[in-house]
């Protein structure tokens, strides 16, 4: 009786040592690392006073572009914002990249908010509206690129 007590108590044990492990980290997808990074993005906007920035489709087609672009070189690297001007009919226009990040929330946070010209592009007043876009590259590693605009009135 013991022994079977015993057995059913270590049971119960190592099921409840079971419900305690962490469970291991979730795939994350291009959406929702864009997705977390977009909030990410205005928490830390609305932090600093500043504006949330709104959606723009061609915005985020340009940051599509470029994130496949840098993932499928494996390289970082900036696009021609001079075209963004006349093509998405704005005023201004800046970029944020970067890579090696595992997912949104981190990208902001722990890597463009601690790098002076980045930290400027995302608490910059006059930009309005934000597209932004993340690829793996063969490797594995996340490509990052976040457009800032200000259309015309």
């Amino acid at each position: 009786m013991l022994a079977r007590l015993g057995t059913a108590l270590l049971g119960l044990a190592l099921a409840a040592a079971v419900l305690v492990l962490p469970s291991p980290a979730q795939a994350v997808t291009p959406t929702e690392y864009a997705s977390a990074a977009f909030s990410t993005t205005n928490k830390v906007r609305a932090n600093h006073d500043r504006a949330k920035l709104k959606a723009s489709t061609c915005l985020k087609k340009a940051a599509v572009r470029q994130a496949k672009l840098m993932a499928g070189k494996s390289d970082i690297f900036h696009q021609l914002l001079g075209p963004l001007l006349d093509g998405c009919l704005l005023t201004m226009v800046g970029e944020n990249v970067a890579y090696g990040y595992p997912d949104g929330k981190t990208v902001v946070r722990k890597g463009w908010m601690k790098s002076p010209g980045h930290r400027a592009n995302i608490l910059r007043k006059g930009y309005t509206h934000m597209g932004i876009a993340a690829r793996k590259s063969d490797e594995g590693v996340w490509y990052v690129a976040q457009v800032f605009g200000t259309p015309l009135s």
